[in-house]
């Protein structure tokens, strides 16, 4: 070859690639972001630089600061194969919605909690052959990937957990029998800088075992065997649960526009008020939606309610609906009831142990 041939070849081989020829790759990348995620398979095989493109750091950051980020849904199912299998809810359109296999976490433990900042999901603790994990797993959303995170100081199972101010608060799971546990009964963890820090917290909640948590309004609520407690991030109060509350909270919850849902013994869905301290059942949704007493999940998905239940027949069958929730004068609460998607698993899922996690992305 000669060297004039060489020299054309080096340039050709070091040439950039543009994303849409005729602009800008700033332009380009501004315009690519803000294609909805579901045309995201289709856009990949336009070119390799806009496939190379879609799976960096730069096109995402590129949509948050464009506000074109979307609502997405994990669920996290228990089955024979596994304790913990992880799927995400897609759309391509409105009317076409599937759940889609996340890879599975490398250490699937039972009795994890679960926290969502930002584009990642922590799953914290758990119990692996039977025996407390300080192990933390973090799922980045943006590429469906598993990495490991700071362990926590003391092994937890079923502990109570939820995100304020970006940082990641949990409480119990584990018994406070030592200085050690007891110290780090209550912890957070600041995903910015790595580290867990220990919350101080009265020795008087240190025997309680947690079955649900939330967050509403910067305090983490959760749910012991006897009786509730309240976590205030801002000023590091403990409270009690509200009797109206605490009798009223069975089972899993999610928080809407300040109002906490969950099920109660009839099967219906209520919402308590922790302004007026009052639970209301929530009317509207009478149709196309079976009386639960357990089974059930939900999710506050972009400001709505999103409810998960399965039908038993000769496979697992997952259904959702999304609730539009209004708040009418009399503080009656109505629900506009939007899709529902019927969704077949293969393998015998138990929602008793699923839960629900929203992010945008």
């Amino acid at each position: 070859m000669s060297t004039a041939a060489a020299a054309a070849a080096t340039t050709t081989t070091e040439e950039p690639q543009v994303l849409i020829p005729s602009l800008p790759d700033d332009v380009a990348l501004n315009c690519l972001a803000r294609v909805p995620r579901s045309h995201h398979p289709t856009l990949s095989l336009v070119s390799k630089p806009i496939r190379t493109v879609l799976s960096s750091p730069l096109f995402f950051t590129t949509r948050s600061l464009l506000h074109s980020t979307e609502p997405l849904l994990y669920l996290s199912l228990r089955s024979p194969l596994s304790p913990s299998l992880f799927f995400c809810l897609t759309s391509r359109h409105e009317n076409d919605r599937t759940l889609t296999p996340v890879p599975p976490i490398p250490s699937a433990p039972v009795g994890a909690a679960y926290a969502a900042v930002g584009s990642t999901i922590y799953v914290l603790g758990g119990s692996i052959n039977d025996v407390p994990s300080a192990n933390v797993w973090a799922l980045d959303c943006r590429f469906n990937r598993w990495q490991p995170a700071p362990r926590m100081p003391v092994g937890r199972e079923f502990a109570a957990a939820g995100a304020v101010d970006g940082k990641i608060y949990v409480m119990g799971g584990c018994v406070g029998d030592t200085w050690a546990r007891s110290t780090h009964w209550a912890e957070v963890f600041d995903p910015g800088t790595g580290t867990w820090e220990p919350v101080a917290s009265p020795i008087e909640v240190r025997d309680k075992w947690m079955h649900a948590s939330a967050v509403v309004d910067g305090k983490v609520y959760a749910m012991a065997d006897r009786g509730g407690i309240v976590y205030n991030a801002s000023n590091g109060e403990w409270e009690s649960v509200e009797s109206e509350l605490d009798m009223g909270w069975r089972g899993r919850a999610c928080v809407v526009d300040g109002v906490l849902y969950c099920y109660d013994y009839l099967g219906k869905i209520r919402g308590f008020d922790v302004e007026e301290k009052a639970w209301r059942e929530l009317r509207g949704v009478e149709r196309g939606l079976p009386r639960f007493l357990c089974g059930a999940t939900m999710a506050n998905v972009g400001g709505k309610l999103l409810v998960v239940w399965e039908v038993k027949r000769k496979v697992v069958e997952i259904w959702c609906a999304e609730i539009a929730v209004e708040k009418r004068e009399g503080g009656r609460e109505v629900g506009r009831q939007g899709w529902l998607l019927p969704q077949w698993v293969l393998y015998r899922a138990l929602l008793g142990g699923c839960s629900l996690m929203y992010l945008n992305v």
